[in-house]
């Protein structure tokens, strides 16, 4: 009687046409963890890793993240969970994030969420309903000295004011500059 034994995934050999899921998306997680050799110290970098790669963290995700690595699947979840940079929706087309620390509550970063998020029609942490603008906040983006601090698709806007968030948000949700 032979045994029968579950193989680990960096045992596994990918089909020659691609991903065994199909979605080779997946590939560039699986190389990360071949990098890192499966280790399971390496979670919360392959969780960024997957983000990266996704754009959120589904549940399909990591629940993969957390068979490739043997951790329970409840560890992954509260460790992504547990921090704020991990996100479980998909984002909208465009991405604008705003600081709350104190220097940029003191110049008005409140005023700014408050625009916005009417303009848009879009709650704090939430993507509008036609998935082009996602909303944020951040406790301290680190750039104090800026106050207040927006990042709009990455690029972070210094000395913001409400009208001038508007206009750049309202530009890029239609396609201009």
């Amino acid at each position: 009687m032979s045994e029968i034994t579950a193989a680990h995934p960096s045992s596994v050999s990918p089909p020659a046409d691609g991903h065994p899921s199909g979605d080779d998306r997946f590939e560039l997680i699986d190389k990360h963890l071949r990098r890192v050799h499966y280790a399971q110290d390496q979670l919360i970098e392959t969780l960024h890793v997957a983000q990266d790669v996704f754009g959120y963290l589904s549940e399909d995700l990591l629940l993969y993240v957390a068979h490739a690595l043997r951790l329970p699947p409840s560890m992954v979840y509260g460790v992504a969970t547990f921090y704020q940079l991990f996100t479980f929706e998909p984002p909208g087309e465009h991405s604008c994030t705003v600081c709350t620390g104190t220097a940029c509550f003191v110049k008005g970063a409140d005023d700014i969420v408050a625009g916005v998020a009417e303009a848009h029609r879009v709650s704090v942490g939430q993507t509008s309903d036609d998935g082009r603008l996602t909303l944020k906040t951040a406790r301290c983006l680190g750039s104090c000295g800026l106050a207040p601090v927006v990042v709009l698709d990455g690029e972070v806007l210094g000395h913001q004011d409400i009208d001038s968030v508007l206009g750049k948000v309202a530009a890029a949700v239609r396609g201009g500059s």
